[in-house]
């Protein structure tokens, strides 16, 4: 089987895994399924067909459900079969542009900061797997980043 990376994008529909090999982007699978029904489905077709090395996930910021089963997901996952997660923040995926928080609030990310930000118009920025994936671009800190307002 060929080694491979991977990038997950969970925190928008579609959800969408980037399958690299030696750093090009070789594949793109999607779902608009929840993470916890299209994570699984997903990586049944993945983990018959590949030996994973590495995971990349979006952390966040984002939804908190979707943040959290993935992250459970994915964490089992490199336990049980010996494979190395990383993560970037979600902004390394839509060039820094607001993302949804509730409301008409939105996460925003202003020099290396990630507070919330009301619109008045719904902003829609999309995320995008990289083209090309160099792995010292991503963090060995994968816990997820739950950035909430004061309530």
């Amino acid at each position: 089987m060929h080694k491979v990376d991977l990038v997950v994008l969970e925190l928008g529909s579609p959800i969408l895994v980037g399958i690299y090999q030696k750093g090009e982007l070789i594949e793109t699978l999607s779902s608009s399924e929840q993470s916890s029904e299209a994570l699984p489905t997903l990586f049944k077709n993945i983990v018959g067909h590949y030996t994973i090395e590495h995971i990349i996930y979006a952390r966040g910021p984002g939804s908190f459900m979707a943040i959290k089963v993935a992250y459970i997901f994915l964490r089992t996952l490199c336990i049980v079969n010996n494979i190395k997660l990383l993560a970037a923040n979600a902004f390394a995926f839509n060039e820094n542009q607001p993302i949804k928080a509730f409301g008409q609030l939105y996460f925003i990310q202003s020099n290396g900061t990630i507070t919330t930000k009301k619109f008045e118009e719904p902003q829609t920025a999309p995320f995008k797997l990289p083209k090309k994936l160099e792995l010292s671009n991503y963090s060995e800190e994968t816990a997820p980043l739950y950035v909430l307002p004061a309530v």
